[in-house]
């Protein structure tokens, strides 16, 4: 299907909320969702053009949950400048649901009334409260906090490397998805303190540099392109997962669960 698939059955993110995070083993492609944390998101973009998370580390590996990085400071350390960005946001766990467009799935969930794609991320919503909130997927990108709602400002950021803790939705301001590279952050080794956390700095992984693509060299860009979630080839995609039908499977699931489908990316085809 995806070979035989049209260009317009394909989208190229923004590269003004697209982050790359630069590690020894490769680069990190992540995809922003202003249209959920639109605070949240503009407070990256000027963390990122201000080099914030360059030379601080992951430094949070809990096995089947996330990898974390940022400025941790709890062994006494002095925290990083904020620079121009934000100390303070307001809690961004969910969003009206009126103006999103929503591509709904037709399968019953445990966690939401409805569950879907918006804006090319998977997403809930509830009609009866009127609003709607990304879903907590393999490769989501939250905004750590503390206790208080409010207590995120974006310079803490976690990627789900695990089963779906969609217990966290609406919880914890999630800020976008991993477009390419989990397999660099689903192998940082396990830290070995409470939560995951790596007990010794060695065992750190070092962050050479986060940009927004917007501020990579053209020529330096990884150029990828995005299914679009609102076509009838991505019911058919969808279609395929939730029934296969190839001579191995003897039954057919007749279900599918949001977070298991899987939006493909590729590199775009030459011309």
């Amino acid at each position: 299907m995806l070979d035989a698939s049209l260009p317009a059955d394909w989208r190229r993110p923004d590269p003004a909320n697209t982050l790359y995070m630069e590690l020894a083993g490769g680069r990190v492609v992540i995809e922003l969702a202003p249209d959920f944390a639109p605070e949240h998101v503009a407070n990256i973009r000027t963390l990122a053009k201000e080099g914030f998370w360059d030379g601080l580390t992951i430094y949070r590996s809990q096995d089947n949950f996330v990898v974390q990085f940022g400025d941790i400071t709890d062994e006494g350390g002095v925290p990083k400048p904020l620079g121009g960005a934000k100390a303070a946001l307001p809690s961004e766990f969910s969003r009206p649901s009126e103006g999103l467009a929503f591509h709904a799935l037709s399968d019953p969930d445990g966690w939401a009334p409805e569950t879907g794609f918006a804006a090319g991320f998977p997403a809930a919503r509830d009609p009866t409260e009127g609003q709607a909130w990304m879903a907590h997927c393999y490769a989501t990108l939250g905004a750590g906090r503390d206790m208080a709602a409010d207590s995120s400002n974006g310079t803490e950021l976690y990627v789900v490397i695990g089963q779906a803790p969609r217990q966290l939705d609406r919880n914890i301001t999630q800020v976008g998805r991993v477009l390419q590279g989990m397999e660099l952050l689903s192998v940082v080794p396990r830290g070995t303190g409470p939560l995951g956390f790596h007990e010794q700095a060695a065992q750190r992984v070092p962050i050479k540099a986060v940009r927004l693509a917007s501020e990579v060299p053209a020529a330096e860009r990884t150029e990828l392109q995005v299914l679009r979630t609102d076509t009838p080839l991505f019911d058919a995609v969808v279609e395929s997962r939730r029934n296969r039908r190839d001579d191995w499977y003897l039954k057919p699931a007749g279900h599918i669960d949001l977070c298991n489908i899987t939006v493909p990316v590729r590199t775009p085809p030459a011309t």
